[in-house]
């Protein structure tokens, strides 16, 4: 890779910023959008269980009760030009022996069998006893809504390689949300919302990116 090219690539994560205030009038072509969220459909997830949804918000209605029931949300949901809900599966989906886990890797994988079956056990081990997610259904939950950054931080990149602004927005209740959204039928208790993200232009540019000294974040052994 040419030394230009990389410099391209930091360029864009030097444009990506949270922008907290989008331009309304300004609308993302379908193409791009459709591209953002196909590299969230494509992101890798632990044991390829893909155990999320990306809920594209186009109703008034849905982001005025989110603009009400979010403080992250209020100056993005309706400004920006795409509104974007991370689902994560529940416990009782991601749980090595459920109903979900063997239909997504018979079904939509098509593992074979005993594919499946070592699978399984190998899912099995990791919940129970390397990382302990069996000690309190939570911690599965948890889990499980982890997997959906990256998705988000995939969306985030490609917008940016778009010239797309976004800001993640983890500013809200998410038991209150569960039950709003729940109750207008966007999803059903098999998800829980893990974070949302808001993708549009900005309105004014933003200050310089700041962050900590490389050599403080980065540590070779």
């Amino acid at each position: 890779m040419s030394n230009e090219k990389r410099q391209q690539i930091i360029a864009r994560y030097h444009f990506r910023h949270a922008t907290k205030v989008f331009d309304d009038a300004k609308q993302i072509n379908k193409e791009d959008m459709m591209t953002i969220l196909e590299a969230a459909r494509l992101s890798p997830s632990s044991f390829g269980m893909e155990p999320w949804q990306f809920v594209v918000v186009e109703s008034d209605h849905i982001k005025q009760l989110i603009k009400k029931h979010s403080w992250g949300a209020k100056t993005k949901v309706e400004a920006a030009s795409h509104f974007v809900l991370l689902l994560a599966r529940t416990h009782e989906d991601v749980r090595f022996d459920s109903a979900y886990v063997k239909k997504h890797y018979l079904d939509e994988l098509h593992y074979p069998k005993e594919v499946f079956e070592h699978m399984k056990d190998v899912i099995e081990n990791f919940q129970k006893h390397d990382f302990h997610l069996f000690e309190d259904m939570r911690y599965l939950d948890d889990w499980s809504m982890k997997q959906t950054y990256l998705p988000l931080a995939n969306m985030m990149s490609v917008a940016a390689e778009l010239e797309i602004d976004s800001c993640p927005v983890e500013g809200f209740n998410r038991e209150t949300l569960d039950h709003l959204l729940q109750s207008e039928g966007i999803y059903d208790d098999h998800f829980t919302l893990a974070t949302m993200v808001a993708f549009g232009y900005r309105k004014k540019a933003p200050k310089p990116k700041q962050r900590r000294a490389f050599d403080d974040v980065v540590k070779w052994v």
